[in-house]
């Protein structure tokens, strides 16, 4: 068994004679078993424990068999102890969801102050099958399929090559005890139902169920391996990103191989749900205008796109009283300056600049978001024009409606539609004396 470890550690490249890792050492069979394979393989190894303070005495039990353990065989121990009750109670997660929370928060602070390369845990071959049952009763993809993977950052798994019971004889011939964790023994969680009572009906089925389950985990892993990369070229392919927002072109989705996916691939970072993105991948021809929300991002269809931005506070209002330079936010301020017409004096062809007649501004302005109902005399047309029909005509996303900036004086009157036009009305003309130039600049 040994030299299996020892040659799965090396075809996967899971650790280095040359650098220290951390065991997770429950004082179960497994993370023991780890603790002594790693060490006679002659790997630098530190050991930690984690006491969550959920089962009294057994808790202090386990805890008191690491320490002698460890002493027994000369390996320095790490001990926490956690309030994992409180834990769950303060961040409204699970007892589990807590502990797991809790143990990796730490062993990750551990690993950087104790200078280790990384953190093995003791997942065998019986973790692995067990996983990949739980995801197809929960259903799964093909990620869910290929199981638990030998490493993932920092977590290092070098026993998935053996299983639960060689795990089991290897301590016997080792003449090695070990605890038993007492809630591990009850079927009222899924995974213990699946270890207890799935696995054991389906070992009378076939023997080998176990390894023939993990056996196509592995397969699956690498079948995902060439998946992810065909959906990577896919995402590239449909979306972009456009002034921090994320656009997604219909009919180039729609001619995907797998447009289900790559639209999964693309929304799942952003906090959308399975249920929300199969609804909007079956629903690809949505009406302009129609939103979805997650808890951090706002999905909009705007004809044969769908754009992705942040849900913040978009809404500006910067009051401006006299001349000068004003922040907007950490990267953009606004200038505002006065100028005399001379010979010398040419009208900027920049977008994000507006020169206005300064004998009919009146001061303060404001800066502000557009509003439903804004109206102004575009620059060059006749009579004025909605701000919402104006940005509809130009072709304007839903999303840049939302957070289009404009200028009003103190009558009220919108003066510039900032980067898009400035009202006629304020516009030079020969006998304008002095210009009233505002910009819109990167810091």
């Amino acid at each position: 068994m040994l030299k299996r470890i020892a040659n799965f550690i090396a075809s996967n490249s899971l650790l280095s004679k040359d650098k220290r890792y951390m065991i997770a050492l429950s004082g179960g069979a497994d993370s023991v078993c780890l603790l002594i394979v790693l060490q006679q393989l002659g790997y630098d190894i530190e050991a930690v424990h984690c006491n969550f303070n959920l089962r009294g005495d057994e808790s202090s039990r386990d805890e008191q068999f690491c320490i002698e353990l460890c002493s027994k065989r000369n390996i320095k121990l790490h001990l926490a102890h956690f309030d994992t009750n409180a834990y769950a109670l303060l961040h409204k997660v699970s007892i589990e969801m807590a502990a797991r929370n809790l143990r990796y928060s730490f062993f990750e602070n551990l690993r950087q102050s104790i200078d280790a390369e990384g953190i093995c845990v003791a997942h065998h071959q019986n973790d692995c099958a067990e996983t990949v049952i739980m995801n197809l009763i929960r259903g799964t993809g093909i990620k869910g399929m290929a199981g638990i993977v030998p490493k993932r950052d920092n977590i290092i798994r070098p026993l998935l090559c053996v299983s639960r019971g060689e795990i089991e004889d290897f301590l016997a011939k080792e003449s090695q005890d070990y605890v038993t964790d007492s809630t591990n023994l009850n079927d009222f969680c899924v995974r213990n139902n699946v270890r207890l009572n799935i696995i054991p009906m389906l070992e009378k089925i076939n023997p080998a169920a176990v390894q023939n389950i993990v056996k196509t985990a592995i397969r699956m892993n690498e079948v995902n391996k060439v998946f992810s990369q065909s959906i990577e070229a896919s995402v590239s392919k449909v979306s972009h990103f456009i002034d921090n927002s994320l656009y997604i072109d219909v009919p180039a989705l729609r001619e995907e191989t797998s447009p289900e996916y790559t639209l999964f691939s693309i929304l799942k970072d952003y906090g959308f749900n399975p249920e929300q993105i199969e609804r909007i991948g079956c629903n690809l021809d949505f009406p302009t205008g129609t939103r979805f929300l997650s808890a951090t991002h706002q999905l909009l269809f705007d004809r044969q796109k769908i754009i992705v931005t942040k849900i913040e506070n978009n809404r500006v209002s910067l009051k401006i009283p006299e001349p000068g330079k004003y922040m907007i936010g950490e990267m953009k301020a606004i200038r505002v300056a006065k100028a005399a017409i001379d010979d010398g004096f040419c009208i900027s062809k920049d977008n994000m600049t507006a020169t206005l007649d300064a004998a009919n501004v009146k001061f303060p302005l404001l800066l502000r978001t557009a509003e439903n109902g804004d109206r102004f005399f575009p620059f060059g047309m006749k009579g004025s024009k909605l701000v919402s029909k104006y940005m509809t005509d130009k072709r304007r996303s839903l999303a840049d409606k939302q957070k289009q900036l404009l200028i009003e004086d103190a009558t009220g009157n919108i003066l510039w539609l900032v980067g898009e036009r400035t009202d006629d009305r304020y516009k030079i003309t020969h006998n304008t004396t002095d210009a009233i130039i505002v910009s819109i600049v990167e810091i």
